[in-house]
């Protein structure tokens, strides 16, 4: 679990900054790439904190700061049913994912951890999925990152054919695009997600860093 303590100071600065600027109304919780892997961290702590039986809540700091700060009280005397309910809620409410993509996680996690001494190998394994498919997928569409946003669709789409290149071609001219391809199918087959799940994952984080990328010239004005 070292990787989660790690970033346990960061996570507390992005859920404070998430407390500050909420309203009455959870929608303004979205805005960054931040925010939206803080949560789905949350989430994935959560599920394992539930499956596992955690009743440590040090030993799951994202979900300990994400309880703190939304006052999400526990539910029938187990820790995560209720940050799991609530994390899950408003990925679907302010991002947009459907039932499946949770039903993926929940799977992935039920498959790949039996005991609690399974987590830290999980997450090291997710961590560096999410790496390479980040790394190979902005790699791949370079200029097509550079759509507006108002052509939601298309990008998508194109997210799509690349994920579907990454977990399908064989004829990668480069060696480094070659062998990190083999690297994320390797990860995907242990991990269990589809290509659907890495799709909708990736997309949400391009929309997301295109809007960081598009505000800070108008901040730093």
């Amino acid at each position: 679990m070292q990787e989660i303590y790690q970033n346990r100071e960061f996570t507390m600065s992005i859920f404070s900054k998430l407390f500050k600027k909420k309203s009455s109304q959870e929608g303004e919780l979205k805005g960054s790439v931040e925010e939206f892997m803080s949560l789905i961290r949350v989430y994935y702590q959560s599920v394992m904190a539930v499956n596992l039986g955690i009743t440590n809540i040090n030993f799951i700091p994202d979900v300990a700061m994400f309880k703190r700060v939304f006052k999400v009280p526990t539910q029938n005397g187990k820790l995560g049913l209720a940050e799991k309910s609530r994390s899950r809620k408003i990925l679907i409410e302010e991002y947009g994912f459907k039932d499946e993509f949770f039903k993926e996680i929940d799977t992935s996690v039920k498959k790949n951890c039996k005991t609690q001494n399974d987590i830290r190998s999980y997450l090291f394994m997710f961590q560096g999925f999410s790496n390479d498919l980040l790394m190979l997928t902005g790699n791949l569409m370079k200029w097509k990152f550079g759509i507006s946003r108002l052509f939601k669709k298309v990008l998508y789409q194109l997210t799509q054919k690349t994920i579907h290149d990454i977990m399908t071609r064989s004829d990668w001219k480069a060696d480094d695009v070659r062998k990190t391809a083999t690297d994320v199918r390797k990860y995907q087959k242990a991990l269990g997600y589809s290509e659907q799940w890495m799709t909708d994952y990736i997309y949400h984080i391009v929309l997301l860093a295109k809007d960081e990328k598009k505000k800070k010239p108008e901040e730093s004005k």
